[in-house]
């Protein structure tokens, strides 16, 4: 389950006596979430009579002058996030904390903003406000007034980037009896209009002395004083308090001149009945339908407005019960479009959501440049097959063949024109998952830039080639799996990871994965066919040479030139070796089903798990194949479905045997081709990949 973090600004108060809006946010929405369980609220408080459990109290050494308190406030919310994990932060209130957290945690990150953002540091400039955009995943305003706040002078296009969510309330049961009295509710200042309150309401009092007048609220500085028999002023009541006070109440005011965010008392009083007088300022349009708008804010206008709806009963009831019944944002409701949010930024939410229909970009060399003689032995079209025969929309780019057909100026604009192809492809197609191998033209900036175009997006390489280390290559191959291995989210490859571990430690998630095998490519069943060869065996020396490269030399052509010595009476038919060509394409399905059995040496000492992909030509095509059991094949494979040698001697005796034992010969090769179709086919590859990607635990066999 999704874990979340949830942080109130410092000087918030979560408690139930002193909870102020941001507080409120966070209670009233985390009763209906589905994440309650595991949503914790992290805030600073020496209030105990918390909202809510699952509230963590971050202590802070306020009497320091030398320390920041924002510095103080994020070093601690990191260490207790890190420790626990979180798989999404939402901050409220303070892009600053943003800036300080998303370099310390690596978590998906939800930024609500409750007031004006050209008013708080971290969000007042442009350049911070596009900055905030590119790095927060979503970005949540309590009203649309906030959001056009933020987006002033900012492009309007990157508004899908963000939500709007309002504060909400529940509905109440019951529309209770009301006592003539009047409320105003909140900060007992000229900002929230109670200066203007203060001089309409005596006026009232005195016009009308069957009403009572009520102030619910505190203020320290600048506060204007009601002198009038029938007004009393309650100061500072609980949330509940408020609400039970609104429910006995006939009229509610609220006269800012300040440009309210948003305007909850002006919400809570509709729904509780009460036939409410606001001002046009900021977001109290947007609390609900059915409130009187001053149209001009002043204590007259204000004053003929309570009197208006003090003499006309009718209208008075008739506005109480329509705020009453349509209460605009009720907190169940937006509660589940929180979630919804939640859940888009979640790892599991683009299996479950999408109803596993995935978007995938699968870059590999696809061989237009060779004209496609490699398409039998390219994983990358075996991918790709496997995903959309799994259910998934793919798009395949051939990153070397685009760069030399690019390539009019030079490498590097060619270079640059495909990262441009790349970012422009990402933002058109928008995919769920990049998948990419053998390649180092995707340059590390563009990754980047990948990853914020879309923060739900999901990386992983593959490599196939060999890693051990007694090989000339081996270390370029450690190298560039090593160049992505930390910017992407998995790798994958083709020798058992504790081989790769053992040179380079400092790359996670390295996961081994088998050549598979497809049932378009893999196609035949030798075991039933008559070959006229015993032997088959290709090499090259490199697949983007199509010939003999002279004077070339490996392991592999002493190791051949000693079995032949040995296997008298053997028809061996190899390729790529002394004086034959490479054999590519068709011509080398042609050779190959010619051969009763296969021998699959890899270049390199024998290694655990590995093999080139010529063991998916020989198996899957029903060759009876023989591999060293250096190789620790024998944990998949039994040697009633592949024979395993432990030394040239070994071998060449297998090969005589076998080439008389037919019928053996042939059920072995026709199990080991079952055995590897039901393991490995490209189908179960392609999900194996993804599942391990998208963080399932599963296993490859």
């Amino acid at each position: 389950m999704t874990k979340i973090a949830t942080i109130l600004p410092y000087k918030e108060n979560y408690s139930r006596k002193k909870a102020a809006a941001a507080s409120l946010w966070v209670y009233e929405f985390r009763k209906y979430s589905k994440f309650k369980k595991n949503n914790y609220i992290f805030g600073s408080t020496n209030s105990t009579d918390y909202l809510s459990g699952k509230y963590i109290n971050i202590n802070l050494n306020l009497k320091s002058k030398f320390i920041s308190t924002t510095n103080q406030y994020c070093e601690k919310l990191a260490k207790k996030i890190n420790a626990k994990k979180f798989d999404i932060v939402e901050i409220h209130n303070r892009p600053l904390v943003f800036n300080i957290l998303h370099k310390k945690i690596n978590s998906k990150f939800i930024l609500y903003f409750h007031n004006d953002p050209l008013s708080m540091k971290g969000s007042k400039s442009i350049d911070e406000r596009l900055r905030l955009l590119k790095l927060v995943d979503k970005i949540i305003f309590v009203s649309q007034w906030v959001q056009k706040r933020f987006f002033t002078n900012v492009d309007q296009k990157l508004l899908n980037q963000t939500e709007v969510v309002y504060p909400s309330i529940d509905r109440s049961n019951k529309l209770l009896n009301k006592k003539n009295q009047i409320v105003f509710v909140g900060k007992l200042n000229p900002s929230k209009g109670y200066d203007i309150y203060r001089d309409a309401i005596i006026k009232i009092l005195n016009d009308f002395d069957k009403w009572k007048a009520y102030s619910i609220g505190d203020e320290n500085r600048n506060k204007p004083f009601i002198d009038h028999p029938n007004h009393h002023e309650l100061g500072y009541l609980s949330h509940k308090e408020v609400l039970n006070f609104l429910r006995k109440t006939e009229i509610a005011v609220v006269p800012s001149r300040w440009e309210e965010p948003f305007g909850r008392t002006a919400l809570e009083a509709s729904s509780r009945g009460c036939a409410t007088i606001i001002s046009n300022r900021g977001g109290l349009p947007e609390t609900s339908d059915h409130c009187v708008t001053l149209k001009k804010l002043d204590s007259s206008n204000l004053y003929n407005e309570i009197k208006k709806l003090i003499k006309n009963k009718h209208l008075r009831k008739k506005l109480q019960l329509k705020g009453f019944l349509n209460v605009k944002h009720i907190t169940k409701d937006n509660s589940l479009l929180i979630d919804d949010i939640r859940n888009s930024l979640s790892s599991e939410f683009k299996l479950n959501f999408n109803k596993n229909k995935l978007r995938i970009v699968n870059i590999y060399n696809v061989g237009q440049k060779l004209d496609h003689r490699l398409y039998n032995i390219s994983l990358g079209k075996k991918f790709t097959n496997g995903f959309i025969r799994n259910g998934h929309d793919v798009l395949e780019i051939s990153d070397r063949d685009y760069i030399k057909q690019n390539r009019q100026f030079g490498f590097s604009s060619a270079n640059s024109r495909f990262q441009s192809y790349i970012i422009n492809t990402f933002k058109n197609y928008n995919p769920d998952f990049l998948f990419f191998g053998h390649t180092n033209n995707l340059n590390l900036n563009t990754i980047e830039e990948i990853k914020n175009l879309n923060k739900n997006i999901v990386i992983s390489q593959w490599n196939e080639d060999p890693i051990m280390k007694n090989l000339k290559d081996s270390n370029d191959n450690i190298k560039k799996i090593a160049y992505y291995g930390l910017s992407v989210d998995h790798n994958f490859i083709t020798t058992h990871p504790s081989v790769y571990l053992k040179q380079n430690n400092k790359i996670n998630n390295l996961h081994f994965f088998f050549v598979p095998v497809d049932k378009n490519i893999e196609c035949y069943d030798v075991f039933n066919l008559r070959p006229r060869k015993d032997l088959f065996y290709a090499m090259s020396h490199g697949v983007n040479r199509a010939i003999l490269k002279k004077g070339k030399n490996d392991s592999r052509i002493h190791f051949l030139n000693s079995l032949i010595k040995k296997i008298n009476g053997i028809n061996y038919d190899f390729y790529g070796f002394e004086n034959k060509e490479p054999v590519w394409g068709d011509d080398f399905y042609k050779a190959l089903i010619n051969s009763k059995m296969g021998l699959n040496l890899s270049r390199g000492a024998p290694t655990k798990y590995y093999s080139s992909n010529r063991i998916a030509s020989l198996m899957g095509n029903g060759l009876l194949t023989f591999i060293d059991q250096k190789t620790s094949m024998n944990d998949i494979f039994s040697k009633s479905e592949i024979i395993f040698y432990n030394s040239l001697d070994d071998l060449s005796d297998k090969i005589l045997f076998y080439k008389k034992k037919e019928r053996l010969r042939a059920k072995i090769a026709k199990n080991g081709k079952t055995k590897y179709f039901k393991l490995f086919n490209e189908t179960k590859i392609s999900k194996y990949f993804l599942d391990k990607s998208f963080g399932k635990n599963v296993k490859l066999f």
